[in-house]
């Protein structure tokens, strides 16, 4: 399996072993990537539900095999989808990783489910 992108609310379900977690099979996994900034996202999440430093950075990066950074490409992509995306009201995380997925033609996992009507250049997978 080639690289797929998971959002921060996919991370964060496999972590709370949320509703539709177990989409997320080990082979997902384990091809895996995720933008820095949906790493952030996750890491602050933990920490201000209480997790350690350390134990919010081990638990937000152990469901990916790769942190990808954002650069130069992705955020002009990311703004470019501002157009696309503004109905939704995606985030600026929201959008760096469907950045991530349409740089690297990748499929995005996310659990928003408001993705479903995106129409873009790669499969988006939402688990529930």
């Amino acid at each position: 399996m080639n690289r797929v992108v998971l959002d921060a609310s996919a991370i964060l379900a496999v972590i709370h072993q949320e509703a539709g977690y177990d989409t997320l099979s080990w082979q997902v996994l384990n091809a895996s990537v995720s933008s820095a900034v949906n790493v952030a996202e996750v890491h602050s999440k933990l920490v201000n539900r209480g997790w350690t430093s350390s134990e919010a950075w081990e638990d937000a990066t152990s469901p990916i095999q790769e942190i990808m950074p954002f650069g130069e490409e992705h955020a002009r992509i990311a703004g470019d989808l501002t157009v696309e995306t503004r109905h939704l009201g995606l985030s600026l995380g929201d959008r760096a990783c469907l950045a991530l997925g349409l740089a690297l033609h990748a499929p995005v996992y996310t659990a928003e489910k408001v993705w479903k009507s995106l129409k873009l250049r790669i499969p988006i997978h939402v688990i529930r």
